[in-house]
């Protein structure tokens, strides 16, 4: 009983900052929000890897770090092994790029939020130094430009989807 209403406490927590993120606009506000949700995941040692690398980098490119690491929660893990053609409403996709000497100098994020930006897959494109701090946030005219080439696989450079 006890494990089910801490489940259901950490949804409906969840279902509040992705609803904040959503209203807002993608603002620095709601950013901010969702830049503690993260850090209250632990992301880095709790999410999957990406690239079947786990603890390791690989090569980036512009404009993200010349090494890169990407996590995602359960929702889009378990979307990229279905290869169903999409990723559902609340997956999250985190990717650190690091500068070519191994320095954290950026955190990038794409959150699937339904309704949020239906012309780009309904994702929202957070960037944020490493301290946190909000670069860019919500319907990001950059992020939206380049993952469009990426539209078949529901906007995702990283990994297949179907």
């Amino acid at each position: 009983m006890k494990k089910w209403i801490i489940g259901l406490l950490l949804i409906t927590a969840l279902s509040i900052g992705v609803s904040v993120f959503a209203q807002m606009g993608g603002d620095s506000f709601a950013a901010e929000h969702q830049w503690g949700f993260l850090q209250s995941q632990d992301y880095s040692k709790t999410w999957h890897f990406i690239q079947d690398k786990p603890m390791g980098m690989y090569k980036g490119a512009e404009p993200h770090g010349a090494q890169l690491q990407t996590f995602v929660n359960n929702i889009a893990f378990d979307a990229i092994n279905a290869k169903n053609g999409s990723y559902p409403y609340g997956s999250i996709i985190v990717k650190e790029n690091y500068s070519p000497e191994g320095m954290l100098g950026a955190v990038t994020v794409m959150q699937k939020i339904k309704g949020f930006n239906p012309d780009a897959g309904d994702w929202a494109w957070v960037k944020y130094k490493a301290d946190g701090e909000v670069l860019k946030a919500g319907k990001v005219d950059g992020c939206i430009a380049c993952h469009s080439a990426m539209a078949a696989q529901d906007y995702v450079w990283t990994t297949t989807i179907k």
